[in-house]
């Protein structure tokens, strides 16, 4: 398949640049696969809209504070410089694989200081190696654990199509996030409000979580090939609990409807269901592709959002709904000035 089958045209002014006041006032595209009818609802219609015992799969994933841009002191020179820093992921107790600018600057060995707003320094790292932009790198915080220091001084990562930071990163994760590691939020949860997911289990909804650590790839373009089929995939890192397989096993022997909160929950749920669609619970990295022709094993809805073009996130909602029917989703959600993107609106594909 080519590259440019899946890419469409989107007016500036519908990429979002903030999050709503309220989350669950976001708008909600129904996308219904007996009859592919397209219905404008708003996120809080969900309430009415799931059935009891319908089973929601959500990513408990918290988004780390992973992005620094700062004047830094380089003991090699003892020069001061201004550096950007991306945490990609971990590959060791406080070893992290990370993308640097300017990189020519770092190479391996160099020492780097941060200080605070005393001129105390908080933390140090070390460039272990080096591939072109990519940098391993030690981080060794002073005073407190690595991520406590990331929350004082380090910023939340946002997508480089939203122009200025927000004033509470708390929008920019989920209210049910109970394990940090990601760099990018599982945003199709954003939308959920404690008060909607009480109304929700109070309607005997069952919500079951699982986990994926969001790394850089997952935002990335298909850039190295027009072919999609000679796309290499980005890894990510996930789990899923025994007893939470077993609960969404069981679920599925009795025909309820099971839904993939986001795409994250999609490759949690495909990366450890087998051919005959049986969960097995574990730990590992996943660099499952899913475009149009891939066969699915376990899922069958999802709720999502309106993704990038040419991003292989559209190509797994076009495998799960089909190109054409995509395609007129997406034309009708820019006709209504739907949101698009991270604080966008969402869609659900039942």
């Amino acid at each position: 398949m080519e590259l440019k089958e899946f890419n469409y045209d989107l007016p500036e002014d519908l990429i979002a640049q903030e999050p709503l006041k309220t989350r669950d006032n976001s708008r909600l595209l129904i996308m219904d696969k007996e009859n592919w009818s397209l219905d404008d609802k708003v996120f809080t219609d969900l309430a009415e809209e799931l059935w009891e015992y319908d089973v929601l799969v959500i990513n408990k994933t918290r988004v780390l504070k992973a992005r620094l841009k700062w004047k830094v002191t380089l003991r090699v020179r003892k020069t001061e410089r201004e550096v950007e820093v991306f945490l990609h992921k971990e590959v060791w107790e406080n070893i992290w694989d990370c993308i640097v600018y300017p990189w020519k600057r770092f190479s391996e060995n160099t020492i780097i200081s941060f200080y605070d707003e005393n001129d105390i320094v908080v933390m140090t790292w070390e460039v272990q190696s080096t591939t072109h932009i990519w940098r391993i790198i030690k981080f060794t915080p002073i005073h407190n654990n690595l991520f406590d220091t990331l929350e004082q001084i380090w910023n939340i990562p946002l997508p480089p199509y939203i122009k200025n930071d927000i004033d509470d990163s708390e929008r920019y994760q989920t209210v049910y996030n109970d394990n940090i590691g990601s760099v990018a939020a599982p945003t199709a949860g954003l939308h959920f409000t404690d008060e909607l997911l009480r109304t929700l289990k109070n309607k005997w909804v069952k919500i079951e979580k699982v986990l994926l650590h969001v790394w850089l790839g997952t935002f990335g373009h298909v850039r190295e090939t027009e072919e999609i089929e000679k796309h290499q995939m980005h890894s990510e890192y996930i789990e899923l609990e025994d007893i939470v397989a077993n609960r969404l096993n069981a679920y599925k022997t009795q025909w309820r409807r099971i839904i993939a909160v986001w795409t994250t929950s999609i490759r949690v749920l495909e990366s450890f269901s087998d051919d005959d669609g049986l969960l097995h619970s574990g730990q590992k990295e996943t660099d499952i592709f899913i475009y149009p022709g891939y066969e699915w094993k376990f899922v069958e809805s999802l709720i999502t959002n309106f993704h990038l073009p040419e991003s292989t996130l559209l190509m797994l909602v076009s495998s799960l709904a089909g190109q054409e029917n995509i395609k007129k989703a997406y034309r009708h959600a820019i006709g209504k000035g739907y949101r698009f993107f991270s604080f966008w609106d969402a869609m659900w594909i039942k």
